[in-house]
């Protein structure tokens, strides 16, 4: 694999939290946060986000893997970030401009004409989850765990997640996921659908790489051809039932449940905290 530094046209994506192979014509990113737990800052989704267009642009790349550490995939939002907005101290056009930074980063992905795969190993939380659900397929190592604790936190689900998340797994297994927020096993995961391979663990990058090689012998402009029309398809709905997500998670954070929420995560404490 070549360190992609200086190749085009991706030459001009500075990337200071990620680290870019290129393997053929697949493109492997790495998610390096600099964070002990591989969190989300703004400036990691805004270099996503950017990475993503720049992608969009290079007709070269069938496929794009996108993983995490060899121990953890993501740990969500680190809250704890000067860069997570305080709504006490920035004004509400402030607040709707941040909340909405996460379905940009989403959109971008989703909009990539080149297959995008995502390979999980530990766990992946919360905004780890609502990238990987915009990503066309998903590897999760054997003993990887999923988990959305937005709404426990006293949140909502935003990123226009929650219909990604339905034309994938059904209603139901949603509600169970982000509603409940109940923990789901690689296994459960790959069960549901929501998981498309899995991996022994250490493996998920592996198989991940194994599927894009595959991805590349096929002809190129066909496959983002059917890519479109299949997203076309699925997702025909998913903006006019989303569009106000931003707005709910700003309303959200004006609400005690949150602020008790972002409290008992930088406490440490039990994150099943009894809701005011």
């Amino acid at each position: 694999m070549n360190n992609l530094a200086g190749q085009r046209p991706l030459e001009q994506t500075e990337c200071k939290r990620l680290v870019l192979e290129r393997d053929g014509k697949t493109l492997i990113v790495h998610l390096s946060t600099g964070h002990k737990a591989n969190a989300f800052c703004l400036e990691t989704m805004q270099e996503l986000t950017l990475l993503a267009n720049a992608v969009a642009e290079d007709m070269d790349i069938a496929a794009v893997i996108l993983t995490g550490q060899p121990q953890i995939f993501s740990a969500g939002m680190n809250l704890s970030d000067p860069s997570v907005l305080d709504p006490a101290s920035v004004d509400l056009q402030q607040l709707r401009r941040g909340a909405a930074i996460g379905a940009k980063m989403c959109r971008a992905w989703e909009e990539i004409e080149a297959i995008t795969i995502s390979a999980i190993e530990g766990v992946c939380v919360g905004a780890g989850v609502a990238l990987s659900l915009a990503l066309d397929l998903r590897v999760c190592a054997q003993v990887s765990v999923l988990y959305v604790p937005e709404i426990e936190r006293g949140m909502n689900m935003s990123w226009q997640s929650v219909p990604r998340s339905v034309n994938l797994i059904g209603p139901a297994k949603t509600k169970r996921m982000f509603a409940l927020a109940e923990k789901v096993s690689a296994r459960q995961a790959f069960d549901w659908g929501w998981a498309d391979y899995l991996s022994e663990p250490g493996k998920s990058l592996e198989k991940a790489l194994e599927i894009a090689k595959g991805v590349e012998k096929l002809p190129p402009i066909s496959v983002r051809m059917c890519k479109q029309s299949i997203n076309v398809a699925a997702n025909a709905l998913n903006h006019a039932v989303s569009y106000m997500d931003a707005d709910q998670l700003v309303v959200t954070q004006h609400s005690e449940d949150y602020q008790e929420g972002i409290q008992s995560f930088l406490e440490k404490r039990d994150p099943h905290y009894q809701g005011k």
